[in-house]
């Protein structure tokens, strides 16, 4: 009796770890991979693994997974486990939601609308659902700057909000989540009141707050990064790229030396950090600059009350297409601080690419700026070091390659894709991709001599960065999610 009691117990053992193999490999065929992972924009920082093999094509062929139609929105797709997290804007509606979609079957699983009352500003080419969601395994985050945070379980349930925004800013805000220990992270740098901010994972309860006084507007996502077994957020706003301690938001190290507002996210590899931004007005040769205030009320102020207005700046002038971003107090005069604060950021700003040694104290020392690079910088999309190779691509479809070691120019040439560029550029399978807005993608085999492989025309708008995960890629343009994978 015992013989056959230990004989049943090995083989309902057995049916057990048959089955869940079983389970692994459904979703491994489906491109799904078992098991929950937090995920936040560009944490991959643009790269898949080693092994993972990637589409050559975009067309209707085996390669494409599944076509879901979806409202439009500018976020980058969120995935976590077996879902997709993506928010969207109904312009005519005025709806802001956040949408979850089956990841094997493309198929929607809940849409859960944002509690707004009033949509921010925000550009014309840009959108209110412009931020990309964070996922913990159990919590779905989504940030619009036109209510603040929200978290869903992965069931939709609204488990709590954090009312913030809108904020001073007619571009909107588009910086998105990061998780880091039992915190989301977010950045929102604008006109004025610009800050850092923890909040508590369980309870959307702030943890810390760090104020950003000297920030102007910028849109890009803090990186978390591991200095030699210390873990930093990184911040890349005007002018400088700053560390912070994730435990209280201490200022840690600073860099000084980037554009005037930087909209891409760094990357880190092998704790080296790349950041490629450009900004008009920073170049030597075309620099904005303001003069000097008692001279500009001598030019400009025809009333003599000893503030520069508005309707007092001639048509076309550089200050005036700016004015917005400089009357901090929105009066629509300049007065004296006001004017001298963006006459620094004009005088210092630098467009650059460049790589960055971390630092542990302080203002960074010239000798952790290993090199920098000042020509064809991308202005939206974030670059990506790729075996070596940082790979950056600006509007027109500018391609340039450096030396990641040493910033030495590799090779430049143009995409098939013309016209502007804000999906950030990724990477895997020996092949590196960029997308236009109009929705073409360029498909590059990457090297030191890298040679375009091919490209596919969405027709459809796209602004979105696609995301590579478990072997699948997904691109979102403003009518669709598409799913692919490389029929290999």
């Amino acid at each position: 009796m015992r013989h056959q009691l230990y004989q049943l117990r090995s083989l309902i053992c057995l049916l057990i770890s048959i089955t869940c193999l079983m389970s692994m490999a459904v979703l491994q065929v489906a491109g799904v991979q078992a098991g929950d992972d937090s995920t936040w924009f560009r944490r991959d920082h643009g790269v898949a693994p080693d092994g993972v093999h990637l589409p050559s094509e975009f067309g209707d062929g085996n390669e494409r997974l599944w076509r879901l139609e979806i409202p439009p929105g500018i976020s980058t797709p969120c995935v976590c486990g077996d879902s997709v997290f993506v928010t969207s804007y109904i312009a005519e509606t005025k709806e802001l939601a956040t949408i979850a979609i089956d990841r094997s079957t493309g198929k929607q699983r809940w849409k859960q609308v944002a509690p707004v009352t009033n949509i921010e500003a925000f550009h014309a080419t840009g959108s209110p659902a412009a931020s990309t969601p964070a996922c913990n395994g159990s919590q779905v985050f989504s940030f619009f700057g036109s209510c603040g945070l929200l978290c869903y379980d992965l069931d939709g349930k609204l488990l709590w909000e954090r009312p913030m925004g809108p904020f001073q800013d007619e571009f909107g805000a588009s910086s998105s989540p990061v998780l880091i220990d039992d915190k989301i992270v977010l950045t929102e740098d604008h006109d004025v009141d610009s800050y850092l901010i923890a909040l508590d994972q369980k309870t959307g309860e702030v943890v810390w707050k760090t104020l950003r006084p000297e920030a102007t507007r910028s849109y890009s996502t803090p990186v978390v990064l591991n200095n030699q077994g210390r873990t930093e957020i990184l911040v890349a706003g005007s002018l400088q790229l700053t560390a912070y301690d994730p435990k209280d938001g201490q200022k840690l190290w600073w860099f000084d030396g980037l554009s005037r507002i930087v909209d891409s996210t760094p990357v880190v590899v092998n704790g080296e950090i790349f950041v490629a931004t450009w900004t008009p007005g920073g170049d030597a040769d075309s620099r904005i600059r303001m003069e000097p205030f008692t001279m500009a009320l001598t030019t400009f102020d025809k009333n003599g009350d000893g503030e520069v207005g508005k309707e007092e700046l001639p048509e076309g002038n550089a200050i005036l297409e700016r004015f917005f971003r400089i009357d901090l107090n929105q009066n629509q005069k300049l007065d004296q601080p006001e004017w001298e604060r963006h006459a620094m950021v004009f005088e210092r700003a630098q467009n650059v690419a460049a790589s960055i040694r971390p630092g542990t104290r302080g203002l960074l020392p010239a000798e952790n700026l290993s090199w920098s690079y000042d020509r064809s910088l991308p202005t939206v999309p974030s670059s990506i070091v790729y075996d070596g190779i940082l790979y950056m691509v600006k509007d027109s479809g500018i391609i340039t390659s450096l030396d990641a070691a040493t910033g030495e120019l590799l090779k430049q040439g143009r995409a098939i894709g013309r016209g502007n560029y804000y999906a950030s550029i990724v990477a895997g399978d020996g092949k590196v991709y960029l997308i236009s807005e109009s929705g073409v993608v360029t498909i590059l085999k990457a090297g030191r001599d890298w040679t375009i492989l091919g490209s596919s025309d969405f027709q459809e708008r796209i602004m979105a960065t696609p995301v590579i995960a478990d072997g699948q890629m997904l691109i979102r343009t403003d009518a669709a999610l598409y799913a692919f994978r490389s029929p290999e």
